[in-house]
């Protein structure tokens, strides 16, 4: 069951804001993987730092990715696709640069169309043509000294086509297995706040992330998969902008229950969408350990149970009633033990005024105090204020 995390971007907690610095960032924590953002443009510049953080992940084997352009319009008119594929073009060269493994596309607005096979047949052509260019970039035959040695005997980047999270927007989970199915070189990149918030809410429990995944694995046959995940306010089957993960209704722990109860097949990259970044990121790593620790608790339990039966002559399942029983008893003395002390507070209550005497003595040396205390009064008051 292998499975990378990391964040959206140059984490938060770098004091430097370059993508190699955000690489060493990463790795200190524990983490694998970074998907790099070019979501508005790629200045020049910026191929520098995209080619020092190749080297490093070539070298190191850490995962690279990259996310293109939010706003693509691949359903709009002539004019409208091309400036779009502009933009894509310069997030290809990028990927190449950083030798990233998967690259994360939107088709965007529906456009003219409306939702069914002749939108999910034009952005099929359109990723098959992206496809296409990204095999002629690897493998530039005019290139017999590549700058970048993982383009000599790498493999191109994998196209993702990414769920969205709006109704206006092509990307449900049936449009984007539809044309992954079709397009040979791309795969599914699943968005679960976007699934969620275009579901009502519907990623709630372990089972629903079970049927998510068998869903896509009995579509397009894979078991490698790229997912985003963050908190997400939604509202009318529309996402309205993400949260982190503890502020949403969206919760990860049953993702985690799943990945490591059922997931033993899944090789999975997780990408923290969370304004968090990789604050997020870790708060995932550590459910997911906690996960395999409830896990191995629960089988060193059975295992225990089985050995003792075998040895009473009993079933496990009924050595599993008793410790159930036993589990209730001890929970109804516990709360009688609770109950007690209240039921005695009542004769001490009733005793209390044969010391009458010595409550009328307090004020008196109270008040010879007074004088004494009078500063320290005045200086409690006035901190008092000023919290």
């Amino acid at each position: 069951m292998p499975i990378k995390l990391g964040p959206a971007g140059v984490p938060l907690s770098c004091k430097g804001r370059t993508i190699v610095e955000g690489m060493d960032d990463i790795i200190s924590l524990g983490l694998e993987t970074m998907e790099v953002q070019t979501v508005r443009m790629v200045a020049p510049q910026h191929f520098e730092q995209y080619w020092q953080a190749g080297v490093l992940a070539n070298k190191t084997e850490f995962e690279m990715n990259i996310h293109g352009p939010y706003y693509s319009e691949l359903l709009g008119n002539r004019v409208e696709r091309g400036r779009s594929m502009t933009k894509i073009e310069t997030t290809l060269q990028a990927a190449r640069t950083i030798n990233a493994r998967h690259i994360t596309l939107h088709a965007g607005h529906y456009g003219g169309m409306s939702p069914g096979s002749a939108a999910n047949e034009q952005v099929a052509n359109v990723f098959a043509g992206i496809v296409d260019r990204v095999h002629e970039i690897w493998h530039d035959d005019e290139d017999e000294f590549p700058v970048f040695p993982w383009i000599k005997d790498g493999t191109p980047s994998k196209i993702g086509v990414e769920t969205s999270g709006r109704q206006e927007l092509w990307g449900s989970l049936e449009e984007v297995l539809e044309v992954v199915n079709h397009v040979e070189g791309t795969i599914p990149v699943l968005n679960i706040a976007h699934i969620h918030a275009r579901g009502h809410g519907k990623m709630r429990t372990s089972e629903d992330y079970g049927e998510l995944f068998d869903e896509v694995r009995e579509t397009i046959g894979t078991k490698e998969f790229y997912c985003h995940f963050s908190g997400v306010e939604h509202r009318s089957g529309n996402a309205m902008h993400y949260t982190q993960i503890k502020k949403s209704d969206l919760n990860f722990e049953p993702l985690a229950e799943f990945i490591v109860e059922d997931g033993g097949w899944l090789d999975i990259t997780l990408i923290s969408d969370s304004p968090l970044l990789e604050h997020d990121a870790m708060y995932m790593l550590q459910s997911i350990e906690k996960s395999r620790h409830r896990q191995l608790e629960r089988k060193a339990r059975e295992d225990r149970r089985r050995a003792l039966a075998a040895q009473t002559g009993t079933t496990p399942a009924a050595l599993a009633a008793r410790e159930e029983e036993s589990a209730k008893l001890d929970e109804e003395e516990n709360e009688d033990v609770e109950q007690q002390p209240a039921e005695e507070e009542k004769p001490i209550e009733a005793k209390a005024p044969a010391k009458k005497g010595a409550a009328k003595k307090a004020p008196a040396k109270k008040a010879a105090k007074k004088e004494d205390d009078n500063i320290f009064d005045l200086d409690t008051d006035d901190d008092d204020d000023l919290f």
